[in-house]
């Protein structure tokens, strides 16, 4: 009986299409209070968070990657010193709330959509190749606002970068974008606003050649504050 009558929202003032009434309010108050958990540091990171979920859903995903696998998305803005997460949007499909900006897309949108209290002030933002793009760097630079992260082939445009033998890398720049690849095992491409195309030494000593590993500091750099989601997981 106690679940039968447990409401958080209004039924009659229901909005067509808005899957997520019922627990609307819970949501609006998580957020409000995430947002005042800390004064987030310098950087930043948004990535997508599955929370599990086995029952029935019409927004329910399947993520093979993800450990849950079946769950409801979140798009999550994580502070990466602390990995306190700031702010999140539940992917509801097409009635998912965020302001879409034709010339970015929906995952450039979500970008700036989270990132919106944080502007101006600074920040750097980490982001993987589903956000990444070289519109959507040029816009946070207009804010103030540096960001590195993965990006796609197909998103680099004209951009082009010679064949490398493993370990060596090649770049590309304007006055405001570098784009990077970097030859591991396999090929890696990065899209940065923050870093120089420069060679730093790791931790790590190459099993053949007991020679320290050096990798582009844009890379080092985004597997330290990509880790923050991860964070949240644990």
């Amino acid at each position: 009986m106690l679940l039968k009558y447990l409401h958080f929202n209004n039924y009659s003032n229901q909005v067509e299409g808005d899957r997520l009434h019922k627990i609307k309010p819970v949501i609006n108050e998580l957020r409000k209070k995430f947002k005042l958990l800390v004064i987030p540091y310098k950087d930043l990171c948004i990535d997508e968070s599955l929370v599990l979920w086995k029952g029935r859903l019409a927004c329910k995903q399947f993520i093979s990657t993800q450990r849950h696998r079946f769950g409801i998305e979140v798009f999550v803005i994580c502070d990466c010193q602390t990995g306190v997460v700031l702010d999140f949007i539940v992917y509801t499909g097409s009635s998912t709330e965020f302001k879409l900006d034709k010339n970015l897309g929906k995952s450039g949108s979500v970008v700036m959509t989270l990132m919106k209290p944080y502007l101006n002030k600074g920040h750097s933002l980490f982001l993987d190749n589903w956000y990444t793009s070289p519109r959507l760097f040029e816009k946070l630079h207009e804010f103030k606002t540096g960001a590195c992260g993965t990006v796609r082939k197909n998103r680099l445009g004209p951009v082009k970068l010679s064949q490398l033998m493993k370990g060596d890398f090649d770049y590309n720049n304007t006055n405001i974008l570098m784009a990077l690849k970097w030859q591991d095992k396999w090929e890696v491409l990065m899209l940065s606003t923050i870093h120089k195309p420069k060679m730093l030494p790791t931790w790590k000593n190459d099993w053949n050649t007991q020679k320290v590993i050096a990798k582009p500091e844009c890379i080092i750099d985004y597997n330290e504050n990509m880790g923050s989601i991860d964070k949240t997981h644990m």
